[in-house]
């Protein structure tokens, strides 16, 4: 343990040693017999004995967890060299097996929560302290399930390395005693049985919790859970970045609708994939099947012969977006979407739909802002402690309903108030909303991915008008897009690529606008250059002009006063840009 931790440093060492020879030998019987959940409970037990180590609070609660996990590994050790079947479990154990493996995924969370950096900012204590007595209520019920003899584990060093050598041996007795026939007919086996038992082992070991709190998508959750009960559904969750698609993806996975119709729930993370056969290849990972020479058909004929099962492709725009590899991308998903007993859910930034697809109506739509009142709702959930209202809608103001940046936002304000985040905000705008290392902790690496996807960089005409929208807090007409003469081949199709990729959006008096947190964030990285804002301002001016000249003689003139009125904002904000034209902002690369 870490110098400061105050658990003996004997007691932790033991723990390490018999966990590690522990975690090896499920690898062993894994790759011997094949047995579902081992890979899984093996992995997940290593990657806790690397951040227990340098955690800082509820030590002790840690360590008990990590001797109790050490005794059920053993247990299993033993159900397998004692079975009268070969190693070959019955569908009871392997049901306990899998509880338990649900029960170290919660343990891996708690854990992850303790970390002395982040548990202000995603854990309170109440939380904590309701995962802690879950994570003792899982382990407590495997305990019993494996019939565990409890005692404290043993601190001879030569106990320790007698009692691994014999059950080494006792394993490898056993392993030999199978025929390879016998091994592969059982690694055939285990694999068909993935589905038998709920979530596999290696779809066990991805699935993502239930998020805690979750306000102001129930319409689309039930929208979602309808379509859920059609034959063959296939849905799409479409929005911009930070607008709560895996979120909500999350909570379908969980809800009692998916577990009742779709047993078996594959969740796969795509964001590290760049073409259909990488998809292909990370679903035959979580389903148990050894890489192929054509991953794509092995996957689809693996599900055709299953039950139903519920597939979750999180992030799909990463390999859909490239030209290059669209066509194959959407290939595979028309291959997927023939299995008529697996259901297909998919999140993508933007607006747009892969096509190939026969996509369950009505359609999704596009996940747009939240509602104040939800905002609120997210924020008091996680920001503890009383704060004033005139305060707080200032706070929210800043996210403009954003669901990412209300919950970093909200995290924030949780350690620092109000009163001090408003303050910071002035210098460091989103910065402060950009902690954590990936897109779901952070604004600005959520906003910069979707600057640097394929379309936008395909079309640098949208880069620049988007640059241009970051410093017009009351967007843009298309009479005025179209008329400021602005430096821009074929603008409208520009913005329509704004459009798609959800980076901006049109408001009910079909304005186009940009979100706060993504315009505060193109300002600040990549400036307007002054040549597309002279255009802009010269025409604001030129109306402007028009109002206080013939003001008595607009007769019918309310559509040009209302132009003027409506970019009341925009003018505020050039205007003291152009006082002086050598302190405007140059150019940048997006």
């Amino acid at each position: 343990m870490p110098p400061h931790s105050s658990v003996p440093s004997e007691r932790w060492s033991n723990i390490v040693n018999y966990l590690t020879l522990a975690a090896s030998t499920l690898n062993e019987l894994c790759d011997a017999l094949g047995t579902p959940f081992l890979k899984a409970i093996s992995q997940m037990t290593m990657s806790l004995v690397g951040k227990v180590e340098s955690v800082k609070r509820n030590k002790d609660d840690c360590l008990t967890m990590m001797e109790q996990i050490h005794q059920i590994l053993y247990a299993i050790i033993r159900l397998h060299i004692t079975s009268d079947t070969g190693g070959a479990l019955p569908p009871s154990t392997l049901e306990n097996m899998g509880k338990f493996t649900e029960t170290l995924q919660k343990i891996h969370v708690f854990v992850e929560a303790q970390d002395g950096s982040r548990i202000k900012h995603f854990f309170r204590q109440g939380e904590r302290a309701l995962l802690l007595k879950q994570c003792n209520a899982g382990l407590e019920e495997s305990l019993v399930l494996f019939r565990v003899q409890t005692g404290s584990i043993a601190t001879d060093a030569a106990e320790l390395q007698q009692t691994a050598q014999q059950t080494h041996e006792t394993l490898l007795e056993l392993i030999s005693n199978l025929s390879e026939e016998t091994r592969s007919s059982r690694t055939s086996f285990t694999n068909e049985s993935l589905f038998s038992y709920g979530d596999s082992s290696a779809s066990l070991e991805m699935l993502p919790s239930k998020p805690t709190i979750f306000h102001g998508r129930e319409a689309e959750l039930e929208q979602i859970v309808n379509i859920l009960d059609q034959p063959s559904p296939r849905i799409a969750i479409l929005g911009a970045g930070g607008m709560g698609k895996t979120n909500l993806a999350r909570v379908v996975l969980h809800h009692s609708t998916a577990a009742a119709k779709y047993p078996s729930r594959i969740f796969v993370l795509c964001d590290s994939t760049r073409t259909g056969t990488e998809i292909a290849s990370l679903i035959g990972s979580h389903l148990g099947l050894k890489p192929g020479a054509n991953p794509a058909q092995s996957v689809v004929q693996y599900l055709s012969r299953g039950p139903p099962c519920l597939l979750f492709l999180d992030n799909l725009e990463t390999s859909w977006e490239p030209l290059a590899s669209r066509n194959e991308v959407e290939d595979f998903l028309a291959l997927l979407s023939a299995v008529s007993h697996v259901g297909l859910i998919i999140t993508m930034r933007g607006a747009e739909r892969p096509a190939k697809v026969h996509w369950t109506r009505p359609f999704l739509r596009p996940l747009e802002r939240l509602t104040n009142e939800n905002s609120r709702k997210i924020f008091i959930d996680i920001a503890d402690g009383v704060h004033d209202a005139e305060d707080m809608d200032q706070v929210l103001s800043l996210t403009d309903n954003m669901p990412l940046a209300v919950s970093l936002v909200a995290h924030v304000v949780d350690s620092e108030g109000c009163a001090a985040f408003l303050s910071r905000w002035k210098d460091e705008k989103t910065s402060m909303l950009s902690a954590g290392l990936d897109r779901k902790s952070n604004l600005d690496i959520s906003i910069s991915l979707s600057l640097s996807s394929p379309r936008m960089i395909s079309s640098p005409g949208a880069r620049s008008l988007l640059s241009l929208l970051s410093i017009l807090p009351d967007g843009i007409s298309d009479a005025d897009l179209l008329q400021s003469n602005l430096p821009i081949r074929g603008i409208l199709t520009c913005k329509a690529t704004l459009l798609r990729t959800s980076l901006a959006y049109a408001d009910q008096n079909q304005r186009l606008r940009v979100l706060v947190p993504i315009r505060e964030y193109i300002e600040n990285a990549h400036p307007p250059a002054l040549s597309l804002i002279q255009p802009l301002r010269t025409h604001l001016q030129e109306l402007l002009e028009l109002c206080t000249k013939y003001h008595g003689l607009l007769a019918g003139g309310a559509t040009v006063i209302h132009r003027v009125t409506s970019n009341i904002g925009n003018l505020q904000n050039i205007l003291l840009l152009g006082l002086n034209d050598s302190a405007c902002p140059t150019s940048k690369t997006l």
